[in-house]
Formats: C-alpha cells, sequence, structure tokens
C-alpha cells in the first residue's frame, strides 16, 4: 500500500500572505488541525505547513491578534514531505522521526496532492486488524505515536 491510497485529497490550502485568522477560520470549518501553506502564484507548490500549534505560539509569542499576524510568522522553513508512491511505513518513519503527526504529499515539482495523518495510517491498521490484513499493523502506529510524543529539548524564545 501508498501514501495516495491513504492520503486525503481534498485537502484546504493558505498562502503565506494571509493572516493567521483566516489559516484558523479554514482549519475550523474544515475540522482539520493544519492547512498546507502554498505559493502565492497559484501553482499548489508546498512551502510549508500550519498547524493549530503554530497559530497559537506566534500568537503568543508576537503579542499580537491571530488578523496582524501573516501565516509566514508562523510557518517553519523547512519542509516535510512525501511523495504518493511513498510506502505508509517510509511515510510514518519521517513522522517518527521528525515528531510530527501529518505530511504533506507531493508530486516530482512539489505540488500539493494531498495529506498523510497518523491519524489515516491509525484507521487503516484498525481495519486491516479486522481484515486480518498485515500491510499497516498496529505495532507500527503505536511506535509512531511514541516517537511523535517523545519530549523534544525546550527551544529559546528569542
Amino acid at each position: 500500500m501508498n501514501v495516495e491510497q491513504l492520503m486525503t485529497k481534498e485537502v484546504r490550502t493558505v498562502r503565506r500572505d494571509e493572516t493567521l485568522s483566516e489559516a484558523a477560520r479554514i482549519m475550523w470549518e474544515n475540522d482539520v488541525g493544519c492547512a498546507p501553506v502554498v505559493d502565492s502564484d497559484g501553482s499548489y507548490r508546498v512551502i510549508g505547513i500550519i498547524t493549530d500549534r503554530d497559530i497559537c505560539m506566534a500568537a503568543y509569542t508576537q503579542g499580537k491578534p491571530l488578523h496582524d499576524l501573516p501565516v509566514s510568522t508562523a510557518i517553519s522553513s523547512a519542509v516535510l514531505t512525501c511523495r504518493g508512491d511513498d510506502t505508509i511505513a517510509r511515510a510514518a518513519e519521517i513522522m517518527r522521526e521528525n515528531h510530527i503527526r501529518r505530511l504533506p504529499v507531493v508530486d516530482e515539482a512539489g505540488q500539493l496532492l494531498g495529506v498523510i495523518s497518523l491519524t489515516d495510517i491509525a484507521r487503516e491498521a484498525a481495519a486491516e486488524r479486522r481484515k486480518r490484513s498485515k500491510k499497516v499493523t498496529d505495532a507500527e502506529v503505536g511506535l509512531t505515536l511514541s516517537a511523535i510524543c517523545e519530549p523534544r529539548l525546550p527551544a529559546t524564545i528569542e
């Protein structure tokens, strides 16, 4: 099984020049905890990802209301992604190594195809357990969740 078979394909995105208020609205209305950040030129090339936690921390550390803060102030410059033809095990490995729960899925040009999440993988493992299939295992999901939840060293606020 590969990522493309399991990923969420209909994904709402934001641009780096939109406000954090707009990003939060999109997440709220779509019941999601993140949104890929794409180029403003309409290409859907992924340049980052923003989470609900990123929004909260940006508001706290910058002391401004969300409508005064652009998305660009809260995204990481390092973009972690995977490809649609990657295995689920490879996506889970990236999540474990980087303590993240979601990955944008991109094509060769970096354009967004969808998002794969730990939730997607866990649901598939549960479905496969019922079918007695072994493509995605409970142990792999547990290992990934454990690694993601491992405490990181505290970052300094500048």
